[in-house]
């Protein structure tokens, strides 16, 4: 694996030279560079400045944001540790999807590629290192995983799996060097479908070779008919027939028709998050000829002043007093229907998937753009994201309560896992809920939603007009509303969170707001 097996003395199943220092559970990652040392031979500076940036923009933020600690980075490769497996898990697919992103330009060659692995130990924590044979596990799950690939152990994937919305695959029991039981080992695939499509691609490949060997098979049988003696003739006579007949196609025959955009949505596949990171610019502008586009039903908000934020997180004080001027909100997340007529004009960058009136999700916040910048140029309109102070103001309904229905949790007022419905695998179809005090619906629970603002962790300097909150450093915006797969304390309308601007997530879609 390189240098990040050989942690500080190269065996952590020795302890620390001397005692007492303290243990505890952790969800370990570690990974490491896949084929570092020809990088570095081909061109050692120019690679140890990108490992070093790699791991100042994407790899320290990102352990930081997902709660995380730093453990070291050790030339070739880093590991972390973090009190929750959901957010070790999480980190892991940021850091790859986001590595994807960065290596989309660049030749198969010159790419930096991580393996990482995660596993679930408890080990012996030191300021600048850790040991024990949970960390040794992890490392030998990095060893095994594939170029780009999040692998971690069975103690992982029991602690996750009903938690973060993303597919596993197993690779069953797998014997590790110096480790005496097996691990059990799985492939996180962070599109929840990507299991489906994998068995779906293994089924057509064993078709296509069994369509083959009939071929072969048959091609044989007709090559000993043609060479049998007095039958040549005979073949001569008749004509030969093509292997598969085409129809006939008159001049005059109309073209087909095209799809509808309801069409669209069973014939383009939705690219898994696995592969790309979104695009970040928005895609040109319609056609003058297209037809125009279904808009989101809107909800006018007065506006006015309202106390922002609660005491009950951190990320949600200082609490502050925000003057909200009119403007309009979508009275529903923005559905499938919606987002794919814009990927029909060619403007938004996927075709989703699911039924027409479910919330679009697997969005990122630059996808949210696309839409609106379309919306916005189509319609003559200006749709724009909701800014944060606007989203919790319209949330709140008017209210100051801890839900805008009141301080206790109700069953069947908001979409959750312990809302009081069954626990489900997608989001139900949006205003399936009851409507808050201003008439909108699903503005807690149902679909994570993108906002304006970029990710601050605290409201400390933020402004107090109801406008977005921007900064120098963008790389996350906030989600609002949590999702069907989030407890309650999700669903509050002072809870809030942030994440990576480019990477899509299973749960995450928005909603619209217009300006006056």
């Amino acid at each position: 694996m390189g240098e990040i097996r050989n942690f500080r003395s190269g065996n952590h199943d020795e302890p620390p030279p001397h005692g007492g220092m303290p243990r505890r559970l952790a969800a370990i990652i570690v990974g490491d560079i896949v084929s570092y040392s020809r990088l570095m031979q081909a061109d050692e500076e120019g690679t140890h400045a990108r490992v070093k940036r790699i791991e100042r923009d994407l790899i320290q933020p990102s352990i930081v944001e997902h709660h995380g600690s730093l453990v070291k980075t050790t030339g070739d490769g880093f590991i972390a540790i973090f009190d929750s497996p959901v957010e070790a898990v999480r980190c892991s697919i940021v850091i790859q999807q986001n590595l994807i992103g960065r290596n989309a330009s660049l030749p198969k060659h010159s790419r930096l590629e991580y393996r990482i692995g995660v596993n679930l130990g408890d080990v012996i924590v030191e300021p600048d290192d850790v040991y024990g044979d949970g960390v040794n596990i992890a490392t030998r799950i990095e060893g095994i995983a594939e170029p780009g690939q999040v692998y971690i152990s069975g103690a992982i994937y029991e602690q996750i799996k009903h938690k973060v919305v993303c597919g596993y695959e197993s690779l069953g029991d797998r014997k590790v060097k110096n480790i005496t039981d097996p691990v059990r080992v799985y492939r996180v695939l962070p599109d929840a479908d990507a299991v489906g499509k994998t068995r779906s691609r293994r089924e057509t490949a064993l078709i296509f070779l069994l369509a083959i060997t009939v071929m072969m098979l048959a091609a044989g049988v007709l090559w000993y008919l043609l060479a049998q003696p007095g039958r040549i003739g005979e073949q001569a006579a008749v004509p030969t027939a093509s292997p598969v007949a085409s129809p006939a196609v008159s001049p005059a025959a109309s073209p087909s028709p095209q799809p509808l955009p309801s069409e669209a949505a069973t014939q383009t596949p939705q690219p898994s998050p696995s592969l790309a990171s979104a695009p970040t610019s928005p895609s040109p502008s319609p056609s003058p000829s297209a037809a125009p586009p279904r808009e989101p039903e809107m909800i006018a908000i007065r506006g006015g002043s309202f106390a922002m934020g609660s005491n009950d997180d951190p990320t949600e004080r200082p609490v502050h007093q925000v003057t909200i001027k009119p403007f309009s909100i979508g009275k529903y997340p923005v559905t499938v229907r919606e987002w794919n007529e814009c990927a029909a004009a060619k403007a938004c960058g996927f075709t989703a998937t699911g039924k027409d009136d479910a919330p679009v999700s697997n969005v990122s916040w630059a996808d949210a753009q696309q839409y609106a910048v379309w919306l916005a140029q189509a319609t003559k309109k200006p749709y724009r994201l909701p800014s944060e102070a606007e989203w919790e103001y319209a949330a709140r309904g008017g209210t100051q309560s801890k839900y805008w229905w009141g301080d206790k949790l109700q069953p069947g007022m908001a979409g959750c896992k312990d809302c009081g419905e069954l626990a489900a695998e997608q989001p139900a179809k949006v205003g399936s809920f009851k409507p808050n005090p201003f008439g909108l619906y699903d503005m807690g629970g149902g679909i994570d939603q993108w906002v304006e603002d970029c990710w601050h962790r605290t409201y400390q300097g933020a402004p107090s007009d109801g406008s977005a909150w921007s900064g120098s450093d963008c790389s996350s915006h906030v989600l609002r509303s949590g999702s069907w797969k989030n407890d309650s304390r999700y669903v509050r309308p002072s809870n809030r969170d942030g994440y990576d601007t480019n990477v899509r997530y299973p749960t995450h879609g928005f909603r619209v707001a217009l300006s006056p």
